[in-house]
């Protein structure tokens, strides 16, 4: 099976994270992402440098922008259990538009095809690093990483696609005279 790109429907699955009264809650993508615009970004763990002071800290910095371009949810998910997820989101107190998400057993990852053996190094099947832009469901931007780069998947990428898609929309509705 080939991963997850661009024009693909995105999986149904079920992730998981504790909510405010630490009572552990189900929830599907799709139920978070249909009739939506959301960016789901994936790490390949939890409280690791990269992902800990590059790759969630760009989400929740450019929070504000993504929203600006009409993004309605940031999720990040990993191959963590939801009690990881949500000391690791903790760390961000002033984090209040990215939702953290377990994928404990990588089901999810697997669906989308991005999952990553690390098991020499230890650490089991991971994720790899991404970060997709959806729209009602469809996948719109597949920021895909090989290995454990980031180059592709931040939040500046999105953005940047973000501000393409929205650029060609508005030279597309000029193009036909509606304005």
């Amino acid at each position: 099976m080939a991963p997850i790109a661009a024009g693909d429907v995105i999986p149904d699955g079920i992730l998981s994270y504790l909510d405010e009264n630490d009572q552990l809650q189900k929830v599907s993508v799709h139920s978070l992402a249909a009739g939506k615009k959301v960016v789901l970004f994936g790490v390949p763990g939890a409280f690791t440098p990269t992902c800990s002071m590059k790759h969630v800290p760009g989400f929740i910095e450019k929070a504000e922008e993504l929203k600006s371009k009409g993004v309605d949810e940031i999720l990040c998910i990993s191959v963590n259990d939801p009690f990881v997820m949500k000391a690791w989101e903790q760390t961000y107190p002033e984090n209040k538009d990215v939702k953290f998400l377990a994928d404990g057993s990588a089901t999810y990852t697997v669906a989308l095809n991005f999952e990553l053996d690390l098991s020499e190094k230890g650490l089991g099947i991971r994720s790899r690093r991404f970060a997709l832009l959806v729209d009602d469901l469809k996948v719109r931007v597949a920021n895909v990483e090989s290995g454990g780069e980031f180059t592709v998947s931040g939040a500046d990428e999105i953005f940047k696609a973000l501000s393409i898609c929205m650029s060609a929309i508005f030279t597309y509705s000029l193009l036909l005279g509606c304005t």
